[in-house]
């Protein structure tokens, strides 16, 4: 049965908790309730503080997960919540591989990456779910005719899941303009999910990730983003500031 998530506000933005995202989401499927879903972490808190389209796009989501281990934090130590980190790519993962177990057939489409990434991520689920159904790919990187190309083609094919992986705050902007084109389906931003599962990127061991650390790793493999890196202490003074000044306490939804 529909349920709707425990809502907490993490510097005025809000996070969804609950115990099983993947299930929620196919609820959801089933019901053909379209759901925008993103995953929220420190930088991306950041980002929406400077970006009031972003923050609105964010306010407007139909699921917030705690994506980051900043998130997991701040509702650690303000809501004393034992939150679990969702990470966005294991949240796909795994309802990818429930969307292989249905009876019925879904179809999924990865948009974003580099030209290939989309068609190779797609490839492997393939070959790791072949009865997945895949209703096609396309690269993130297009002209505004092949972008209007590509929203008739999702507007014929409605898929009923779609994964988007252009960045923040790219994909969560162009989810919010376009979701209407398939307004049953389950939309989720998947950042660099992409190169991960088409082998370009690897992820970090697990012990870094279990250490909140991974973050360091992505630093590692790429160094450009130090300036972007920059938006973790922000957020940990901002956060510091919420929490003697009760502005969150006061505003969240238990």
């Amino acid at each position: 049965m529909y349920k709707s998530p425990q809502e907490f506000s993490v510097l005025g933005l809000p996070v969804h908790l609950m115990t099983n995202y993947p299930n929620w989401l196919l609820e959801c499927l089933q019901q053909g309730r379209g759901t925008h879903v993103v995953t929220l972490n420190a930088e991306m808190t950041m980002q929406a503080e400077r970006n009031r389209s972003l923050a609105e796009v964010i306010q407007n989501a139909d699921l917030v997960i705690p994506d980051g281990a900043g998130v997991v934090l701040y509702l650690h130590y303000l809501f004393r919540q034992e939150v679990k980190r969702c990470p966005g790519i294991e949240l796909a993962e795994k309802l990818l591989q429930e969307l292989g177990e249905l009876k019925t057939a879904t179809n999924i489409f990865f948009y974003g990456g580099v030209s290939g990434v989309a068609a190779t991520a797609a490839e492997f689920w393939q070959q790791q779910i072949p009865n997945l159904g895949i209703a096609g790919t396309h690269s993130g990187y297009h002209s505004p005719e092949e972008e209007e190309i590509l929203q008739q083609t999702l507007a014929q094919l409605q898929p009923q899941v779609i994964f988007v992986g252009l960045g923040v705050p790219r994909q969560e902007l162009w989810i919010a303009k376009n979701r209407h084109l398939c307004d049953q389906a389950i939309w989720i931003g998947v950042g660099g999910s992409f190169d991960i599962w088409a082998g370009v990127k690897t992820r970090a061991p697990r012990w870094l990730a279990n250490n909140n650390l991974e973050w360091l790793y992505r630093l590692y493999q790429e160094p450009w983003r130090w300036r972007r890196m920059l938006a973790l202490p922000q957020f940990a003074l901002k956060a510091f500031v919420y929490r003697f000044s009760g502005r969150d306490i006061n505003s969240a939804e238990c």
